[in-house]
């Protein structure tokens, strides 16, 4: 059994944690929301009065947070976790964040002799509840291989992408395709459906053909066709339209600092803020389909 401490139990968080404690760890859970607090110990975990308290008695902190400014905070400063953490503990960082944020709170951690790895996470809520998450990584393999056996508690597949920071390069690559990808299949399903195609039919054509995809196996972001989408539920619960606009940021600022190329990026970041503004930043972000209604 781990000790382990686990801030933010938010949509992801939550279901994360539910699988450590499922795999019999002792997990203390820390949320600045009640409600999400309640939820971790009605499934068996520990509860703390704040993330400070959570980490005291912890071998390993695990953060899953919205955005790097609240890492950021978390971690650093003379009240940041980093205060009350001691050498032989261990990160794990699994937020999408600026992967210099990463490498700044590594080298903090590392300095006090505790080690540290980014591991965003790819598979969403689905993924999480179902502990088939895929795990990027950056980090030294030191702390990977500690680091393993609660990641595969978590999830299915761990790739080590490289040094720390690298896991975040990984997982930025992976949602800005993602995004791209989502919003060429709603245009597309659109115009098949304004033109008298079955939404359901055109789906499995797609699915068997060359333009198939994890979206239309898993994600359709019409309402009906997958019973068990967001798109289904109203697109509520999932990823939201307000964290993917956030990782293209993240994409567009790594594309800027190495002079990449990245129209496609551009283009989507456009699509997924003017669907924010004209349908709020909470909906998942295959509602991105009703941009292609409007």
């Amino acid at each position: 059994m781990t000790k382990i401490a686990f801030v933010g139990l938010g949509n992801m968080g939550s279901p994360m944690a539910k699988k450590l404690v499922n795999a019999g760890h002792q997990v203390c859970g820390y949320d600045l929301v009640s409600e999400a607090v309640k939820k971790h110990q009605d499934a068996g975990g520990v509860v703390a009065d704040s993330a400070l308290e959570a980490v005291k008695q912890a071998e390993v902190v695990i953060s899953m947070l919205s955005s790097g400014s609240h890492v950021e905070r978390l971690y650093l400063g003379c009240d940041g976790l980093l205060s009350a953490m001691s050498a032989g503990q261990l990160i794990i960082e699994s937020s999408t964040i600026e992967p210099d944020i990463a490498r700044s709170v590594a080298s903090e951690a590392e300095g006090k002799g505790i080690d540290f790895i980014d591991a965003p996470v790819s598979g969403g809520v689905a993924g999480a509840s179902d502990g088939t998450l895929t795990f990027m990584v950056g980090g030294r393999n030191k702390a990977l291989d500690r680091s393993r056996p609660l990641l595969e508690s978590m999830g299915r597949l761990i790739f080590h992408a490289g040094e720390v920071g690298a896991g975040q390069l990984a997982k930025i690559c992976n949602n800005m395709l993602l995004a791209v990808v989502m919003a060429g299949t709603s245009e597309a399903l659109k115009l098949g459906i304004d033109n008298g195609l079955d939404p359901t039919v055109l789906s499995e054509i797609m699915k068997q053909s060359s333009g198939g995809s994890w979206v239309l196996e898993r994600y359709n972001p019409v309402p009906g066709v997958m019973v068990d989408s967001p798109a289904s539920r109203g697109y509520q619960g999932g990823f939201t339209v307000g964290l993917m606009s956030k990782d293209l940021g993240l994409a567009l600022t790594v594309a800027a600092t190495t002079k990449t190329a990245a129209p496609m990026a551009s283009l989507a970041d456009s699509l997924y803020r003017l669907h924010g503004q004209k349908e709020g930043t909470q909906l998942d972000f295959s509602s991105i389909y009703k941009f292609f209604n409007e």
